[in-house]
């Protein structure tokens, strides 16, 4: 049986990409994860059979139409596992995206490509150390940057060809853009 690695994530707008793009520029010293690959994700699926991939759209898409639209904006940074051993640098979103990735995780599962068992926390990595180290500097620095906020209307399901990419970074293929439903009064997912 034939199998994918895919995610499910949020995009940020090409205004937020931009502005921190030009943010990270300047700071040398950092193994940067190239802008393209920027993402919130939801849920990661290892392993999406390939006779699953339409029942799993299908699933995913009812789903997210049970969630609102939201503004959100990047603020305040963290690192896995922890500062002072980071193997990941990350940036926080504004709104709490769980409600949101504990749908799309249940809707995976229901068809079939199982979500890794991750708890979530919702994050954008932007940096990827080449071995664990004391972050707590870079971390001062990502703290100072707030993003423009940015409408999310959708989310990704993105499938993942690792070594495909330039610099054999992995390749992502956007496989159906979800749209969520209605922002509510409040603006919030």
């Amino acid at each position: 049986m034939s199998t994918t690695r895919m995610f499910v994530a949020i995009r940020p707008s090409e205004r937020v990409r931009d502005q921190l793009s030009e943010f990270l520029a300047p700071r040398d010293g950092m193994t940067w994860i190239d802008p393209a690959q920027w993402h919130l994700t939801l849920a990661f699926l290892a392993a999406v059979p390939d006779h699953r991939e339409d029942e799993l759209v299908d699933a995913l898409r009812r789903t997210t139409l049970r969630h609102s639209a939201c503004e959100l904006r990047l603020s305040g940074a963290g690192a896995f596992p922890d500062p002072l051993g980071a193997r990941v640098l990350w940036l926080r979103p504004s709104v709490d995206l769980t409600p949101l990735a504990t749908g799309v995780r249940h809707a995976a599962n229901s068809a079939g490509a199982t979500p890794d068992g991750q708890r979530f926390v919702g994050h954008l990595s932007v940096a990827r150390p080449r071995r664990p180290m004391d972050a707590r500097r870079w971390l001062q620095v990502l703290d100072t940057f707030t993003s423009d906020t940015w409408r999310v209307d959708e989310v990704e399901l993105v499938a993942s060809y690792l070594g495909e990419g330039p610099h054999r970074r992995p390749r992502h293929e956007t496989v159906a853009q979800l749209p969520l439903g209605p922002a509510s009064s409040a603006g919030r997912s």
